[in-house]
């Protein structure tokens, strides 16, 4: 957004504060509160729908005060005055953690693992599957590959008790014993695994590969990372080398993508190292709550509108690939897919051809932003006396076309809501069953048939990804607010 002259507020949203005296001193133990309720009320998307932050509620600073009074904390009012479906709003504690885009690392042995119940069986005894081994560690130097099974660590069967403390929380070097397993019996097979945990920096991707079909150049990129700034900085060099292979059609692959919410700024970024021929065109359209919409709508209309930039930044040029035809797998539980990629599909659906694999997403379509305790709610001229930030949902998400998504997606290509343990094939390879299907899809048109979800009723316990995704509070925008004094 437009770094913009701050402007008086104007209208509807200065409205309790005409009625309120400018020398009235906030109670030192009431600042955070007024802070938490001044900032909804200007702020919130559903300001209007929430009765006790009217414009209206009270007419002077002193009558508020003696309804803040009656909160005994600052947490307690934030969770009232929000609606009860509301899950994105947050408050924050310490915004001085905030925004620190650091490059992803863990302490891992390197294995991605699931877990399901064991059939046929009448102990709470479990069966572990390698879902994917990280490039460069500790597990990508041992025999150890996707769709290989395990059935104890230590010689210790595991269970549905212990096999969290064991492979998790437990010690950093362990053995595995492999099993085989065909979908009913397990049988031991003499294999053996050692697994040292160790420090890991993650790659940007996990895996890029080129499929040549006919005229069809096609870029397959695993995605596994988040979507901070950094990230995407060097995404931009995938990108190259997409672009020097003269790559025609891009698969997505994000089924272990962490990625929960992003900036929008960083979303907009990747849209347009797919595309790449539309810059200055608008990305994202922002619709605010019914007081703070008009104001912007009538001072700085331009600050609601997101454009695919020229520039990744001042002084590097995107490594776009002027595509018209992408296909994303999601991410997400049961490849539902997270806010962040919701929004880059609805941002991208009026200039090219979005393909969604997966199944239909949430509908997360709201934004949200940082509110400090300050006169425009900007970080420089903060209340230095606390740490305290908002991250309240402020306003929904719109394309060119103002078209949005909160009944969520429909898939083009319908998946089952957990791979088959049976047949995960090799990723990268035509082995594997989803890549397969958007690469016959891409050659042929064809969608191919439905295929029976879990025939064999496994018990799906834990997925080692889904405890790495970031909490999806939704994708975030920075933008220049009004001074409210």
């Amino acid at each position: 957004m437009k770094n913009l002259l701050k402007l008086f507020y104007l209208g509807a949203i200065t409205l309790l504060l005409i009625n309120c005296s400018k020398e009235y001193q906030i109670p030192n133990n009431l600042v955070v509160h007024d802070f938490v309720w001044k900032g909804l009320n200007a702020y919130y998307l559903h300001q209007d729908e929430i009765a006790d932050l009217s414009d209206r509620r009270f007419n002077s600073d002193q009558q508020l005060n003696a309804y803040l009074t009656g909160f005994a904390d600052y947490n307690t009012l934030f969770s009232s005055l929000l609606l009860n479906t509301d899950e994105k709003s947050m408050i924050i504690e310490d915004y001085t953690n905030l925004d620190l885009d650091v490059p992803r690392s863990a302490f891992v042995n390197g294995m991605e693992f699931g877990i399901i119940a064991q059939p046929n069986t009448t102990t709470n005894t479990v069966i572990g599957y390698v879902t994917h081994i990280l490039p460069n560690s500790n597990a990508a130097s041992k025999k150890l590959q996707r769709g290989e099974f395990f059935n104890a660590v230590n010689n210790i069967l595991l269970t549905e008790d212990n096999y969290f403390d064991l492979l998790i929380s437990g010690d950093t070097s362990y053995t595995l014993s492999m099993v085989d397993f065909d979908g009913t019996t397990v049988t031991p097979n003499a294999k053996t695994v050692v697994l040292d945990k160790e420090n890991y920096d993650y790659d940007t991707t996990f895996l890029e590969k080129t499929f040549n079909m006919g005229s069809d150049n096609i870029g397959y990129l695993m995605y596994n990372n988040n979507l901070s700034k950094s990230s995407i900085n060097n995404l931009n060099n995938t990108f190259l080398n997409f672009k020097n292979q003269n790559i025609n059609e891009l698969i997505l692959d994000l089924r272990y993508n962490i990625t929960g919410g992003s900036f929008a700024k960083n979303i907009t970024n990747l849209a347009t190292m797919i595309t790449g021929q539309f810059t200055d065109e608008v990305f994202i359209k922002e619709e605010w709550n019914s007081k703070a919409q008009p104001w912007f709508l009538e001072n700085q209309p331009d600050s609601l509108l997101t454009k695919f930039p020229a520039k990744l930044n001042s002084s590097t040029d995107f490594n776009s690939l002027n595509l018209t035809e992408v296909y994303i797998i999601l991410n997400g539980d049961s490849f539902s897919a997270s806010s962040a990629i919701e929004l880059l599909i609805n941002s991208l659906k009026p200039y090219i051809n979005v393909h969604i694999i997966g199944t239909t997403t949430n509908g997360n379509n709201t934004g949200s932003i940082t509110l400090y305790n300050s006169q425009d709610y900007d970080i420089e001229l903060k209340n230095d006396t606390h740490t305290v930030a908002l991250q309240p949902v402020v306003l929904s998400f719109y394309n060119k076309d103002d078209q949005t998504y909160n009944e969520g997606f429909t898939p083009t290509i319908a998946t089952c809501p957990n791979e088959d343990i049976l047949n995960l094939g090799f990723i990268g390879e035509r082995s594997e069953p989803i890549l397969d299907k958007v690469l016959e899809y891409i050659s042929t048109g064809n969608l191919g048939t439905n295929v029976t979800c879990n025939p064999n009723n496994f018990i799906y316990l834990y997925k080692s990804i889904d405890t790495q995704r970031e909490l999806d509070n939704g994708v975030f925008i920075k933008q220049d607010l009004p001074n409210t004094y």
